[in-house]
């Protein structure tokens, strides 16, 4: 059985509950409104693609293929990305909803997070370096061995990052955010009264 090779196409409204995507490589495509939820993506391979306004929840990506991909304005409920294919694996996030997402183990270099929410999201023994989390709800995200020298956090929020069991050498913090630093410490921060 040979496998669909597409290129430059747009998909849009489309529900593949209903009726699947078919199996196979996705190159320079737009998919616009799209509902991916519980569709198996195990397999796929999509190079140069965007995705807006779809809802990829719970879909399973086991070797998937996500080369330079843009992902906007999507829903992505508990994606096991440490399962997708890690060659060329690089991707950037605007206003997505990845709570409950696990990046484990993968190389995140340069990846940007750009107003999203992260809230339970598994970073363990990734590598973050110069990662970008601009305007990212952070809560309960786990840090874990985790490599993140030069990341930028300084408009993130609700974040809290152990630094004796992650590299933070060179990442980037608002004074208001080194609370987040200190949790486990259980220190009080008050802004001084004048």
């Amino acid at each position: 059985m040979t496998e669909t090779y597409v290129r430059d196409q747009t998909f849009e409204k489309l529900d593949f509950t209903q009726k699947p995507l078919a199996k196979g490589e996705y190159e320079d495509c737009t998919f616009r409104n799209c509902n991916f939820e519980n569709h198996n993506l195990s397999g796929f391979k999509f190079t140069t693609c965007e995705f807006t306004d779809c809802n990829l929840s719970l879909a399973p990506l086991n070797g998937t293929a996500l080369r330079d991909i843009k992902f906007k304005d999507c829903k992505m409920l508990g994606l096991q990305f440490e399962r997708c294919n890690d060659f060329g694996l690089a991707f950037s996030f605007q206003n997505c909803q990845l709570n409950l997402s696990s990046f484990f183990q993968l190389n995140l270099r340069k990846t940007l997070f750009k107003d999203c929410q992260l809230r339970e999201s598994d970073f363990s023994e990734s590598n973050l370096t110069s990662a970008v989390f601009a305007e990212c709800d952070l809560s309960q995200a786990i840090f874990q061995n985790t490599n993140l020298e030069k990341a930028d956090f300084r408009t993130a929020f609700y974040y809290v990052i152990d630094p004796e069991n992650n590299r933070l050498k060179g990442a980037r913090f608002s004074a208001a955010g080194v609370s987040g630093l200190l949790e486990k410490y259980q220190i009080k921060i008050e802004h001084e009264m004048r």
